[in-house]
Parts: structure tokens; C-alpha cells; sequence
């Protein structure tokens, strides 16, 4: 297939994109932030209450120890506690290196609006996986022309989004490759793509097929860098989860009325995952998936019951017109998302799901425990005692950060027993959400300025929501508590936050990371001003936050945070980047994915970039004289996201996640607006990025 000569009509513009088309907005999220932010609520905040004295104290204790800038809690430092706990998932083999926080020796690459992938000299990439690319065993060839919903339902999925590989052996040649599929663009995937109501039955089905996760068997190719599927034998892993995958509800609210439909009058079974954003990977080798944008897959919110509709209004679901805005029209294909009949439907999504990618049979399990809302994912570290502590965001404007910590604790051995322990883990414990207290509060005037103190920093407190089967909101049920976990949060005064996305915990450190996206609404009127941990009004550009646990324990229920990271051009005075030369750093809009190589370096991917670049994935050092020091790695083809990157064990390959490439007003499958990777029309996919000299990526 080849472009069409005529140029692409374009969709209108609507208010507070940043750096994204309409086109994304409208297919990722519903356009979310061209409505009003679902937290309408009033809650006060930590540091205007009753501890800003409290804070400014201990922020001074520790400001006496060098420590502000990246936010190293005075107790630790006072205590020499130990770092939480870090243990290396299931089937990750071998020594990590020791921490090098200088170690990233490649040359950054500019940034450019190229309709390709940019790496750095010396570096190379290729494609791993691209939308419909065969996954099961006898899966039959994509044809754009001929689709169906039985072969993608076979195939590798729409916009892959969060990945992670799970080695299959010692020698590091064979893995599994699981990806997260976010979203699907009907624009870019039908040819003569008119509007969502002329799609036929079967196109919707393609789509709901081209939702959920894909498990792939890869494999080394020689002794580099590179990995490609696996075409022969067996494959045995391999497996689609699609919008009807059965799964099963754990944990307190499994079983509740709120979960209960007519076809599932249990409230413990549910079909498919939806809108499956960032993850992260457990200690026992399951993989963790966040479903985020729920909400726009539902119509029929104007006829549910009366009660029901603070709850729904409060997730994002349209409670006043039938059709929202963005709706996908999928009830005319299944039923259950027309919530005048379904009117619980809505409520069996926003979770975290588990999978084992390790069996094929495994039914995924959506943890009640770890609460609903619109999840980024979910990142887990253990506590010093050897609880499991699983730090996520709820990626909306103005919502809020949350941890939860488990009851028992990980069974280190490799028996059937311990495993079979290990996998009730997220089933119950208390979930918290984070509130914070700020050192330089009336010194914050939206501006991006820094305090006298030369640091955006403060301490912190988990508040906690529900323990076990025990509400801890007054006034609300567990049950409550759980399915509708943002009303709780509201009801006890939670920080309101600039769009929190990955929270990673650094397993070397135990220091917890948080990507804010933006949020342009911040200072707005009518809305919440600027505060010291989200410092800037009308935030375009983002900012990582620090988090350190008192005591060096992520069970504890207390911290001390600072913003190492304000982000931006380097030449915009409200930008920061902890104290490091800003003349010699890359421009990064838009923080949204993390993770850490072997060396303990921050790897940054961008959603969004707000400063007319393509986006991309860029590294940072956390420690010694280079800390600070922001390294564009990579960028990504015209209208894509960098949505996700992994490192590898061996930090020889970097596995990334090119998502929705094209996604430009006006374009289509019949005029593409990128023709990456193949040089006909644009293709989701996912790449392994490598050095050509086999050494390791960035050191």
C-alpha cells in the first residue's frame, strides 16, 4: 500500500494537548483533558495543615547534611539505615555490576522530527514485533485488507505500550517478550476509514482483539544485541490476552455487589483487560499490567441509577450524554459497554492485573486489593522485612500516588509451595495514598523559581485506605474503598498531583521515582495553584520526583521527597536539572515511562514533547558528579510515542516500545502521515536497540 497524494484533513484542535495531536487524544484517553479533571474535590493538603513547621525543620536537619538537592531523607543519612530489600525477578540469572553512576559515555543525539529511529553512532536497531505480526503458532500473514477479528485475536497487537523479557535460559540467549497493547487508532488501522459509526461489527471486534497483551518467545541473534521472534517448535508461551480473555477478581472487593453483572452474578469473573498502559515485574516472575483509560470504552452512563453516578462521573464516564465524546462504540458488538443495562460493567476495569506468562493456561487475576483507578502500572520492591511493597499512579489531572504493602511476606525458596505463597502476595494488605508536606510553601508562586533553600523538597506521609478487609475511610465500606478508590483518597485529603504516571523504585537504592507528565491546567482558574511538589502553573513539560522512605524501609508510612528533575529546555529559567551545567543537558518534555539499567541510571521515555521534537528515550545518573546530566538515547518516528523501554540483564540490549507512529491529525491508513517501518503505512512496534561493538548500551 502507498501513500495518497492528498493532503491529510485535519481533526480540530482542542484545548490542552501539550504536545499531542487530537487524533491521540481522542483514541487514547477520550479526550480526557478537554473535559473538566474528574477531582472536583476540596481536600486539604498536608503541608498547609498541620506539619509545615514540622517539615521545614527536618528539611533544614538534612539541608546540614548536603542532602537537598535529590532529596536523601535525613533519617537515613542519620541512621545509616540499609536500602529495602531488592530481589532479582524469577529467572534473572547472574552478579549485577556494581553502581556506575557515570558510566553513560554515548554521545547524545539532537533533537529532529525524523520519520525514523535515531540512535546514537555506534548503535543500531530493528524490529522485533510490528502490529499483526503472527504470535501464536499458525497465526496467519497481516493483511491490512483482510482483517479479522479470529486473526488478530492470533496476532501481535495494536499500540504496544509497557514491556519487560523474562530470560528462558542461563546463557541468555532465549527470552519471553511481554507487551502491553494500550489502545487501538481505527484511522490508521482500516483502509477508507470514514467514522466510528460506519466501521462494521466485525472491524469493532478486530479492534477489542487488538487490546490486551502479547507473550512472544525471542531469541539472540549471534552474540549481539539484537533479538528476533522465534519462528519455529513449539512456542509453547506464546499467548494473546485480548478484550474477552476470562479472568478472575481476587482480594476483598472479589464477590462485591458493586463487581456483580447479570452475566457474572458472582462478582469474581470478568472478560478481558482494557487500555493497558505500564506494568512492572514481581519477585516471583509474574508480570504486573495497569489499566488506565477505562472509561472511554462505556456509553449509557445517562441511564444508570442515580446513585451510581458520582462514582462513575468521578472515574471520567459520562453521566449526562449517552454517547460521550470519544466513544468507541463497542456495545454494538458486546453489550456489557452500554452501562443503561450494564451498570456495574464499568466497575470490573481500572485495575491491576497479574499474569504468568511462564503458563499458558494461567487465568489472569485483577487484584482488588491494590484499588482502582486509572492505572499507569505497578512497580514492586520489598520492604526491609520482606513484605511486597507496589508503588503506582493514577495517570488524570490532579490525582493522586499510592503504594501498597502486602500482609505476608515472599517466600525466598523455589518449591511448588513457595511459589504457590508468593502468588496470593497482592491479595491482601493496605493500600495508601500519599500526601506532602513542603519546606519553601509560601515561597511557591508557580513560577518554577527555586526556594531560597535551592530545593523543591519536603516530607511525607502515607495515609492509609483500607488494611485487609478493614475500610479505613470513615464512612465507607471496604468494598467502597476499593472499587471506588478515588472517592476515598478525596475523603482524606490526598495531594493532588501534575498526571503521575510510572513510579519506579530504584532496587539498588530502595529511592522511589515518579514521572508527572504535565498538567496545563495547573494554576488555571478555578483550579489547584502551583504547590512545592508540582511547582510550576501551566505545566507543559513534567518533572521526576524523588521519593525516600524514613528508615530505608518502603513499608514505612513516612518520607522525604525533593524534585531532582524539573523538565523543559535547558534555557527556560524554570527548569532544573539537580544542579548539573544546563548548557551541556538534552531538552526532555513529558516524563511518562522509567527504568533503571545495570548501573543504576535513571532511562527516562517521553509522551508527548511539548518543544516541537520528536519523542525519545533519554538516561540520567542519580549519583556522583555527573548526576543530573539528562543524555537523549534515542528518538522515535513522526507522531509516536517512546512509549516504554527495558533494559537487559546484561544491559547489552534495550528493548523499546514505539507506539502509535502516524498519529497526526488528519492522516490515515490511505495517507499516512509516517510510513515507519516499512516504508508503506504506519505500524506500532516493538524494537531492540544494541551497540555494534557488543558492549553495553551507554557504558
Amino acid at each position: 500500500m502507498t501513500a495518497s497524494p492528498r493532503p491529510p484533513r485535519s481533526l480540530p484542535l482542542l484545548p490542552g494537548h501539550g504536545g499531542r495531536s487530537a487524533m491521540t487524544c481522542l483514541y487514547r484517553c477520550g479526550n480526557a483533558c478537554s473535559h473538566a479533571a474528574p477531582n472536583s474535590s476540596d481536600n486539604p493538603y498536608f503541608g498547609d495543615v498541620v506539619n509545615a513547621e514540622v517539615s521545614r525543620r527536618g528539611l533544614l536537619r538534612a539541608g546540614s547534611l548536603g542532602a537537598l538537592v535529590i532529596g536523601v531523607g535525613a533519617a537515613a543519612l542519620a541512621t545509616d539505615a540499609a536500602p529495602a530489600q531488592a530481589v532479582a525477578p524469577a529467572g534473572h540469572t547472574g552478579p549485577r555490576p556494581p553502581i556506575n553512576g557515570a558510566g553513560l559515555t554515548f554521545k547524545p543525539i539532537p533533537p529532529n522530527t525524523l520519520d525514523t529511529v535515531i540512535v546514537p553512532n555506534g548503535y543500531d536497531n530493528a524490529v522485533i514485533l510490528r502490529w499483526g505480526d503472527p504470535v501464536v503458532p499458525g497465526a496467519p500473514a497481516f493483511r491490512a485488507d483482510r482483517q479479522s477479528a479470529a486473526a488478530q485475536a492470533t496476532q501481535f497487537g495494536y499500540n504496544n505500550d509497557w514491556l519487560v523479557t523474562l530470560p528462558l535460559d542461563r546463557h541468555g540467549r532465549r527470552a519471553l517478550l511481554v507487551v502491553n497493547h494500550e489502545y487501538t487508532n481505527e484511522n490508521l488501522m482500516f483502509p477508507g476509514y470514514t467514522t466510528p459509526e460506519a466501521l462494521t461489527v466485525e472491524q469493532v471486534r478486530v479492534a477489542m482483539a487488538a487490546h490486551g497483551l502479547s507473550v512472544v518467545e525471542i531469541e539472540r541473534v549471534g552474540d549481539t544485541g539484537q533479538w528476533v521472534p522465534v519462528t519455529r517448535g513449539a512456542r509453547r508461551w506464546n499467548r494473546r490476552i485480548t478484550a474477552g480473555t476470562p479472568m478472575r477478581f481476587t482480594g476483598p472487593a472479589a464477590g462485591s455487589a458493586l463487581l456483580r453483572t447479570a452475566a457474572d452474578p458472582s462478582g469474581t469473573m470478568v472478560l478481558g483487560s482494557l487500555n493497558n498502559c505500564a506494568g512492572g515485574l514481581t519477585p516471583w516472575g509474574t508480570i504486573l499490567s495497569g489499566e488506565e483509560n477505562f472509561n472511554q470504552y462505556f456509553v449509557g452512563g445517562d441511564a444508570v441509577p442515580a446513585g451510581a453516578k458520582p462514582a462513575l462521573t468521578r472515574y471520567g464516564i459520562d453521566t449526562v450524554n449517552r454517547y460521550p465524546s470519544g466513544s468507541r462504540k463497542w456495545e454494538r458488538a458486546d453489550a456489557r459497554f452500554d452501562l443503561s443495562a450494564h451498570p456495574n460493567e464499568a466497575n470490573r476495569f481500572g485495575w491491576i492485573m497479574e499474569l504468568d506468562p511462564h503458563d499458558p493456561n494461567f487465568t489472569p487475576r485483577k487484584h482488588t486489593a491494590l484499588g482502582r483507578f486509572k492505572h499507569e502500572g505497578a512497580e514492586i520492591i520489598l520492604a526491609r522485612d520482606g513484605r511486597v511493597v507496589a508503588y503506582m499512579g493514577d495517570d488524570e489531572r490532579f490525582d493522586y500516588l499510592y503504594k501498597f504493602v502486602s500482609d505476608k511476606k515472599l517466600r525466598r525458596g523455589d518449591k511448588p509451595f513457595d511459589r504457590a505463597h508468593n502468588m496470593t502476595l497482592l491479595e491482601s494488605g493496605t493500600l495508601y495514598v500519599a500526601s506532602f508536606g513542603f519546606s519553601s510553601a509560601p515561597e511557591i508562586d508557580g513560577s518554577g523559581t527555586l526556594p531560597a533553600d535551592g530545593a523543591f523538597n519536603g516530607t511525607g506521609r502515607w495515609i492509609p485506605l483500607a488494611r485487609g478487609r478493614q475500610s479505613l475511610v470513615p464512612g465507607m465500606s471496604v468494598d467502597e474503598v476499593l472499587v471506588h478508590t478515588r472517592l476515598a483518597a478525596d475523603a482524606v485529603g490526598a495531594t493532588k498531583m501534575d498526571r503521575p504516571e510510572d513510579v519506579a523504585p530504584n532496587l539498588r537504592t530502595g529511592k522511589v521515582y515518579a514521572a508527572l507528565t504535565n498538567n496545563t491546567r495547573r494554576g488555571a482558574t478555578g483550579q489547584p495553584a502551583a504547590d512545592e511538589v508540582n511547582p510550576r502553573s501551566n505545566n507543559r513539560h513534567g518533572h521526576i520526583l524523588e521519593i525516600t522512605e524514613d528508615g530505608g524501609d518502603n513499608a514505612a508510612t513516612t518520607f522525604t521527597w525533593a524534585i531532582p528533575i524539573v523538565c523543559g529546555d535547558p534555557a527556560d529559567p524554570s527548569t532544573y536539572f539537580a544542579g548539573y551545567d544546563k548548557t551541556k543537558v538534552s531538552p526532555i518534555s513529558c516524563p511518562d515511562n522509567l527504568d533503571f539499567d545495570a548501573h543504576g541510571n535513571l532511562w527516562i521515555s517521553t509522551d508527548g514533547n511539548a518543544l516541537g521534537s520528536n519523542d525519545g528515550l533519554f538516561a540520567v545518573p542519580l549519583d556522583g558528579p555527573e548526576r543530573g546530566h539528562v543524555k537523549q538515547f534515542l528518538t522515535v518516528p513522526v507522531g509516536a510515542e517512546q512509549a516504554s523501554a527495558s533494559l537487559s540483564d546484561d544491559n547489552r540490549t534495550a528493548f523499546v516500545s514505539v507506539q502509535h507512529p502516524g498519529e497526526i491529525d488528519g492522516a490515515s491508513m490511505d495517507n499516512p502521515a509516517s510510513t515507519w517501518p516499512d516504508g508503506d503505512y504506519a505500524r506500532p512496534a516493538v524494537i531492540s536497540v544494541w551497540r555494534v561493538d557488543g558492549r553495553q548500551i551507554g557504558a
